[in-house]
């Protein structure tokens, strides 16, 4: 916001100290989210700027480690780059399996995670709902609750009940920390949702059904979807969880990162890191549009 042309010179100097103070905080949130984008591209196997690097030397950068993703434990790393080739990237290469076991079970999660907050949110919505305001503490506690005991107490139930070690489990304990995000957001857009609406359509003929899916739903699916989006990136990024509740072979990128900085050090987790920091990117620019287009909806902005 720019300072009106009659501000005093006490409230010029306090907006440009503000200013100072949020763009120091910033640099601090980001830089460290900044660095690691440079040393994934290092031609050299080491975690700090080499010489090269930082004299711009062309030799001292690499998509060396990028191309590890694709060939860390294939059969045939060295083959050539033909359609056998991409098979055996699909069927071996570690990365890839961990990609592609965390957008599965991310995926499926999400489901879960979004009919049941959805669901949730809809009867704590409703002033006649009893202990609102306690079913939304248990509800939400997870998001409270630090993810190490959460992660403990899943171990031991799931053992009792045989679900340990199993990609149902997995799927379970996800969307266990990712069902408080849409019962919030969900709850958010309902705040100033218009209960007539749903009043009007029972007078006209639709049943609870039918007023759900033509009226609720379509003014409450941008929180719907933020929510959802919001519970994936949940799974997408846990690892406490998957390291008690997942067997040694069950490997999501997390835990896939986890054990690479454990066992080997290896500029492909900047590499990784890097594309989730652009996949993280655009979740958030999705988020922001949904965001603008709830607000639309609700009239809040032209």
């Amino acid at each position: 916001m720019a300072l009106p042309p009659h501000a005093s010179r006490a409230e010029r100097v306090w907006h440009y100290t503000y200013l100072g103070i949020c763009t120091a905080i910033f640099v601090f949130l980001i830089s460290p989210i900044l660095v690691i984008i440079p040393l994934s591209f290092n031609a050299e196997p080491y975690f700090t700027f080499t010489q090269e690097m930082l004299s711009f030397d062309p030799d001292g950068y690499s998509m060396r480690w990028y191309e590890k993703i694709l060939t860390f434990g294939m059969s045939e790393p060295d083959g050539p780059r033909g359609s056998s080739w991409w098979a055996d990237v699909w069927s071996n290469a570690q990365w890839v399996r961990a990609a592609k076991n965390s957008v599965i079970i991310g995926i499926l999660a999400t489901i879960l995670a979004t009919l049941l907050g959805t669901v949730a949110a809809l009867g704590l919505s409703r002033p006649e709902m009893p202990f609102r305001r306690v079913i939304m503490g248990l509800l939400i506690s997870p998001m409270i609750v630090p993810v190490i005991i959460t992660a403990t107490g899943l171990f031991f139930f799931y053992s009792w009940t045989g679900l340990a070690h199993t990609y149902l489990g997995i799927i379970m304990a996800h969307a266990t920390l990712g069902i408080p995000f849409v019962i919030i957001t969900v709850t958010a857009t309902l705040v100033g949702f218009d209960q007539s609406l749903t009043r009007a359509a029972a007078n006209l003929g639709a049943d609870p059904v039918t007023s759900f899916r033509r009226v609720t739903l379509p003014l409450i699916l941008p929180g719907v979807i933020s929510g959802g989006l919001f519970a994936f990136v949940a799974s997408f990024d846990e690892v406490v969880v998957v390291l008690f509740v997942a067997s040694f072979d069950q490997q999501t990128i997390p835990r896939q990162m986890w054990n690479g900085i454990r066992e080997q050090i290896s500029p492909t987790i900047l590499s990784v890191a890097t594309v989730l920091v652009i996949f993280s990117i655009a979740l958030l620019t999705t988020l922001e549009l949904l965001r603008r287009r709830n607000e639309r909806l609700r009239g809040l902005t032209g």
